[in-house]
């Protein structure tokens, strides 16, 4: 049987959202080695769940023997991409940017090789950006883009209401002048990305194209979003990271542990490397054995993103939670002044208030100790100060919290 061709594989798995010339890619990706890019904008100190499927993408084109190219976009984020975006993004400075790059760099090392055969490389686009003459590049390239054909674009048109700044309208040709220096410098002939991006990628293609005459592709994918089109990585404490120190290992296992039986499927065949027949046996149930298929996916991802060691301590303690083994569980210190149940909901169970703490006690989702606790009041008892206590939120989140 023919190995499949790359794209007929990310198109199985549901990940191909648009593309142009799909069967001149193809026998392109099949020809032999082709370098591509993924562009990741540096607006956070890691990376998030959000970014987490483009490095699949790009895991997958080089186990299939095609070279990476990681572009960080140090220059684009000193404008801020309107993709998506009904707001202005606020600008950064240079040297934020620069200790976001490197945050970035030992994350995606977890994902992507950077040595050996067809070992991806890291670009940063502040390097030609940041020192373009004005004049030349507008000449050079503001005159390959149309004004009418820009503003049909969904990435403007969305802020048309609000009110689009030049700032923002010049982001489109810099991400295609991205894509034009690295076919120029690298031979890069594809680039990848977001749904949201698909106006920008085909916009530089369309300038390789003007500009050099040669044939350059675009590939989109779509955004992880949930059975209700609302995109995944987001809980009530914010983003889930892939920075240990902003999002732990448990509680990102957790989070994919907990996501709707719904949407367990489609994360399978989006973020993983199961085979699709064993996927499908995982996620044939809609009754209680649908808990194993969330089971095995949080510890795929968590073992991807944190290594196995991580993954394996984050299952023993959501079995000890679900078992009531309190040795096992999440464990939390609070100090000895602090007595209200409110209060070490907040402290530990990362309630985001007081109010919200309260409004979960009076809805009977808190209990220490197997006793559910029905008063917004409620202080601890001398016991549970003494000897410590299991405070349970909802139905799987259990801590063992020690007083100081």
């Amino acid at each position: 049987m023919p190995k499949m061709n790359i794209i007929d594989e990310l198109r199985e798995r549901g990940l191909v959202k648009q593309t142009v010339y799909e069967d001149e890619l193809k026998k392109l990706l099949d020809s032999g080695s082709q370098c591509f890019y993924i562009g990741f904008d540096p607006t956070a100190d890691s990376l998030h769940v959000g970014h987490f499927m483009q490095m699949i993408v790009a895991k997958r084109l080089q186990d299939a023997g095609h070279k990476p190219i990681i572009l960080i976009g140090g220059g684009t984020a000193m404008i801020g991409d309107p993709s998506g975006r009904t707001d202005l993004r606020s600008m950064m400075t240079k040297e934020t940017i620069a200790h976001n790059v490197e945050c970035f760099k030992k994350q995606m090392a977890r994902f992507i090789r950077f040595e050996g055969e067809n070992a991806a490389i890291i670009v940063n686009n502040a390097d030609w950006l940041l020192n373009l003459n004005y004049v030349d590049f507008l000449r050079e390239i503001g005159a390959c883009f149309s004004v009418n054909k820009m503003l049909t674009a969904e990435c403007y048109k969305a802020r048309m209401e609000k009110g689009l700044t030049f700032l923002e309208f010049n982001y489109m040709l810099m991400q295609s002048y991205d894509f034009l220096v690295l076919n120029r410098k690298y031979g890069c002939v594809l680039q990848c990305g977001g749904d949201d991006q698909w106006s920008n990628i085909l916009a530089g293609a369309d300038l390789i194209r003007r500009k050099e005459g040669k044939d350059a592709f675009a590939i989109t994918f779509g955004l992880l979003t949930t059975s209700e089109g609302i995109k995944m990585g987001k809980t009530a404490k914010g983003a889930v990271w892939l920075d240990r120190n902003k999002t732990s290992p448990y509680d990102f296992f957790q989070y994919w542990r907990n996501i709707p039986d719904a949407d367990v499927e489609k994360v399978f065949r989006f973020l993983t490397f199961l085979p699709l027949d064993e996927i499908a046996e995982l996620t044939r149930y809609n009754d209680e054995r649908m808990n194993a298929a969330k089971e095995r996916l949080a510890y795929e991802l968590t073992a991807m993103v944190h290594g196995k060691e991580d993954a394996d301590d984050a299952l023993a303690k959501a079995k000890a939670a679900f078992s009531g083994d309190s040795e096992n569980m999440p464990a939390a210190t609070v100090p000895a002044g602090m007595t209200s149940v409110a209060d070490v909901l907040v402290a530990v169970a990362k309630v985001p208030s007081k109010g919200e703490a309260k409004r979960l006690i009076q809805g009977g989702g808190i209990s220490i100790d197997g006793t559910k606790v029905t008063d917004i009041a409620a202080t601890l008892t001398d016991s549970q100060i003494a000897n410590g206590f299991v405070l349970q939120k909802g139905k799987k989140n259990f801590y063992k919290v020690t007083v100081e």
